[in-house]
């Protein structure tokens, strides 16, 4: 009874994973859609930051442009290929925008907006092993993917690009992932893995950990991304800084919230909410997401 009732709504838990500019959250949950099952949803997010995690303390007010406000909207998609594979689509379109003075923006010669489609995802997930935890299930699953620019934007040397979408690197990912589920409808979720970045982007450690209830009105769960970039990257100002943003170390601490409610036969509506709590070379954001999906 426990294994038909998760498999009957993980293809819900999905769109939950996509309300994070840049993907600062994982695409993949612990749960499997099943064969033959999948979803399209469709996520709207709005960002915003004015202060400035950098070496060797935050600063308020971001150089030039003094705030940024990012919105995106996302589509994702997953499919089961068979009951212990899945394959997993995502693609953002996202708009930066920065508050710098129109004196400013003439002097330099720079724009306040920045946008286009980022990155596509493609990832692939497998159930690996199924372990009776007493009366709880744990499923141990692995994920392979990869991402690349969608989209000829820009992200070049010099200060205008702080306001850039995205890095512009093509990114190759592997994820370890443990996840419990009990009979009463509380989960939880562990993931690790690596990923490696091409041209000056630094390869990175990402994980992710998850504590949530599934039930079949209501689904909820809170989250922390985390992301510990090599040490061969640059620090925004200091030493070796050479104006080109994507050679920067971003690590950070993201935590965050996400409900689902369905709404009607295969649809359903989502409601999220995410802040940055530490972080190294980069905005310290505050975000929320509303989106709507379809399962069958």
């Amino acid at each position: 009874m426990q294994h038909t009732y998760f498999k009957r709504f993980s293809f819900l838990a999905a769109l939950l994973l996509i309300g994070s500019y840049s993907q600062a959250q994982s695409l993949v949950s612990g749960f499997m859609v099943g064969k033959g099952h999948g979803s399209v949803s469709f996520t709207g997010t709005a960002e915003k930051y004015r202060n400035v995690y950098l070496v060797p303390e935050k600063v308020k007010d971001v150089p030039i442009f003094n705030e940024i406000r990012v919105s995106s909207v996302s589509v994702y998609a997953n499919y089961g290929i068979s009951n212990k594979v899945e394959a997993v689509v995502s693609l953002p379109y996202i708009r930066s925008e920065g508050k710098a003075t129109d004196k400013v923006l003439q002097d330099l010669g720079y724009t306040n907006v920045r946008q286009g489609l980022q990155d596509l995802s493609v990832l692939f997930k497998f159930k690996t092993a199924t372990v009776e935890v007493g009366s709880s299930v744990l499923d141990l699953l692995g994920v392979v993917g990869a991402s690349t620019p969608a989209s000829n934007y820009q992200s070049n040397t010099g200060l205008e690009y702080i306001i850039a979408i995205g890095n512009r690197a093509t990114k190759l990912n592997t994820l370890g992932i443990a996840h419990l589920k009990t009979p009463s409808g509380v989960f939880l979720t562990g993931q690790a893995g690596y990923s490696v970045r091409t041209g000056l982007v630094p390869n990175a450690f990402i994980a992710d950990a998850k504590v949530g209830y599934a039930g079949l009105k209501l689904y909820a769960e809170g989250w922390a991304s985390f992301q510990q970039s090599a040490s061969s990257g640059t620090d925004i100002l200091l030493t070796g800084f050479d104006g080109n943003f994507t050679a920067t170390r971003v690590n950070y601490t993201r935590i965050g919230a996400s409900v689902f409610k369905p709404i009607a036969q295969g649809f359903g509506v989502v409601l999220g909410g995410s802040q940055y709590i530490s972080g190294r070379n980069l905005g310290k954001s505050t975000g929320v997401s509303l989106g709507v999906s379809y399962n069958y």
